[in-house]
C-alpha cells in the first residue's frame, strides 16, 4: 500500500527548506527585479512575469532597464538557468511561490487604483493549485489582502490556509542605495492565518537578512503605510520651514546640519522641489482614502500632502522672480532642468517633480532643455507631462551652460560638476542645496 501524498503545506515546506521551490515574481520593475536577485542568490530557481513584452524581450537578451540591476547580472541568471522571464500568465501554476510586485498608483481623484493587483489576482485564480504560496508585496492600504485579494483567489475553488497560502510582505526598496539591497533589508511578514505566516516567513528567511513576523496582513500593510507617511510628513515639515526661512534669509540646509548634531530625538530630512518615487507621493493618500471610508479625517497627513504638492509651484515662482531680477521674462528664456530622476544617482523617474516643473515652465513659454546622466532621453507618457518635447540629455559644457538663462537644479546627482555649473551658467536656481559653498559668485538662488 503506497504512502499518502504529503499535504499541500508539508510539500511546500519541504520545497522551501530544500530550496527546490520555484519562486515566481509578477511585475519585473524596480521591486520585482531586485527581489529576484535576492532569491537567485539564495539558490532558488525563478520565473518572472510581466505584461510588457518589451521588458521580457530585454531580459531574455540579458539587457536591463534598471541601472542598479545590471544586464551582466541578468545574463548570468539566464546562463545558470536560474531565471526565466515570460509574459505567458498561463504558466502561473508552475512556481511554488507567487510574489505580486505590481504598481498601486492613484486615480485622478487620488483614490487607490488596485487594478494591477486585481488583474494579477484573477490571473493567479485561473491557475492556482494546491501547495502554492501567494504573497502581495505592492504597497497598499490595510485590508487589501483580506478584502480584495482573498475573494478573487477564492474563485479558484481552493481554500486559503488549507490548499494554498496567503500573506502580505511589503517591499522596502530604496533604489540606488548600495548599503541596502533587497536581501539586506528586514522583511515584515503577515500571514492570513498562522500556517500561511509560517510558510511565508520560511520563504523570506532563505533570502533576506531578517524576517519580522506580525499577527496579520493588516499589520504588515499598515506598517508600510506608516513608514512612508512618516517620511512624507517630515519632508513636508522641512519644505514648509524652507519657505519661512527663505523669507528670513536663513539657510535651511545649514539649520538642518546644525540640528542633526543632536545625538537623540532628531532625524534629518531635507527639502526639495516636491516628492517623487512610487511610494512617498502616493501612499499617504491611500491612508487618507481609508480614513474617509471609516468616517474620519487625517488632517495632519492631508496638510503634509498639500505642502509637498505645492513645492513645484513655489520653485517655479522662485525661477520667475530670479529671471525677473535679471530683467528677463520666462517666455523665451532658455532653462535647463538639471535632473529628471526623482532622487540622486538613480535612473528612477517615477512621479518625479521634475516633470511638473517642466510642465509649468513649458506653459509659461520657456525654451526647455535638461541634463540627467542617468536618463538619456526624455520619457514619454508622464501623467503630469504627457506630451513633452523629444529631448535628449544635454552635455554640460561651458559653452552650453553659458547659453542658458537659468539652470534649475531639481536633482542633485553626484556625477555633476556643480562648481562648473555655477561658474559658467548666468543664473542657477538650486532646490537641493547642491551648490552650498559656491554662492560667492552671486548667481545662485536657493529654492
Amino acid at each position: 500500500m503506497s504512502a499518502a501524498p504529503p499535504s499541500p503545506a508539508a510539500g511546500l515546506r519541504a520545497a522551501l527548506q530544500n530550496r527546490t521551490a520555484r519562486v515566481g515574481v509578477i511585475g519585473l520593475g524596480y521591486v520585482g527585479l531586485p527581489l529576484l536577485d535576492a532569491f537567485v542568490n539564495a539558490g532558488f530557481k525563478t520565473l518572472g512575469f510581466d505584461t510588457d513584452r518589451a521588458k521580457v524581450d530585454a531580459l531574455l537578451d540579458g539587457r536591463s532597464y534598471i541601472k542598479h540591476v545590471p544586464g551582466a547580472k541578468i545574463a548570468r541568471w539566464l546562463r545558470e538557468d536560474a531565471f526565466e522571464p515570460t509574459d505567458d500568465f498561463d504558466r502561473l501554476a508552475e512556481p511554488d511561490v507567487l510574489l505580486i510586485c505590481v504598481p498601486t498608483p492613484l486615480t485622478d481623484a487620488r483614490d487607490p487604483d488596485l487594478s494591477y493587483v486585481e488583474g494579477s489576482a484573477r490571473a493567479i485564480a485561473r491557475a492556482l493549485r494546491p501547495g502554492q504560496l501567494v504573497a502581495l508585496e505592492s504597497t497598499t492600504y490595510p485590508g487589501t489582502t483580506r478584502d480584495v485579494l482573498l475573494p478573487i483567489l477564492a474563485e479558484s475553488g481552493l481554500a486559503a490556509g488549507d490548499d494554498y497560502f496567503l500573506a502580505y510582505s511589503p517591499e522596502r526598496e530604496d533604489p540606488g542605495n548600495p548599503d541596502y539591497t533587497a536581501a539586506g533589508i528586514p522583511k515584515v511578514v503577515g500571514g492570513l492565518d498562522e500556517l500561511s505566516g509560517e510558510l511565508a516567513c520560511l520563504l523570506y528567511e532563505s533570502a533576506v537578512v531578517q524576517v519580522i513576523p506580525v499577527g496579520s496582513p493588516e499589520v504588515a500593510e499598515a506598517c508600510k503605510i506608516l513608514e512612508n507617511t512618516y517620511r512624507a510628513v517630515n519632508i513636508a515639515l522641512v519644505n514648509e520651514l524652507k519657505v519661512l526661512l527663505d523669507r528670513m534669509h536663513v539657510d535651511v540646509w545649514e539649520v538642518i546640519d546644525a540640528a542633526k548634531t543632536k545625538p537623540f530625538g532628531f532625524q534629518a530630512f531635507y527639502p526639495g522641489p516636491g516628492l517623487g518615487g512610487h511610494c512617498i507621493p502616493i501612499d499617504p493618500f491611500y491612508l487618507t482614502w481609508l480614513a474617509r471610508r471609516q468616517g474620519l479625517n487625517t488632517r495632519f497627513i492631508e496638510l503634509a500632502g498639500e505642502v509637498n504638492t505645492s513645492m513645484p509651484e513655489y520653485v517655479v515662482g522662485k525661477v520667475v522672480t530670479a529671471l525677473n531680477d535679471a530683467t528677463k521674462p520666462v517666455r523665451g528664456s532658455k532653462i535647463c532642468v538639471l535632473g529628471l530622476a526623482y532622487k540622486k544617482n538613480v535612473d528612477d523617474h517615477r512621479e518625479s517633480p521634475s516633470f511638473e516643473l517642466l510642465h509649468r515652465l513649458d506653459e509659461l513659454g520657456a525654451e526647455l532643455s535638461y541634463h540627467d546622466p542617468h536618463v538619456p532621453r526624455m520619457p514619454r507618457g508622464k501623467r503630469n507631462y504627457p506630451d513633452p518635447p523629444d529631448l535628449v540629455s544635454e552635455t554640460l559644457t561651458p559653452e552650453f551652460l553659458a547659453t542658458q538663462d537659468c539652470v534649475l537644479i531639481a536633482t542633485d546627482h553626484a556625477a555633476v560638476d556643480y562648481e562648473a555649473v555655477v561658474k559658467h551658467a548666468p543664473l542657477v536656481v538650486d532646490t537641493r542645496g547642491a551648490t552650498r559653498g559656491l554662492e560667492a559668485r552671486g548667481n545662485v538662488v536657493k529654492a
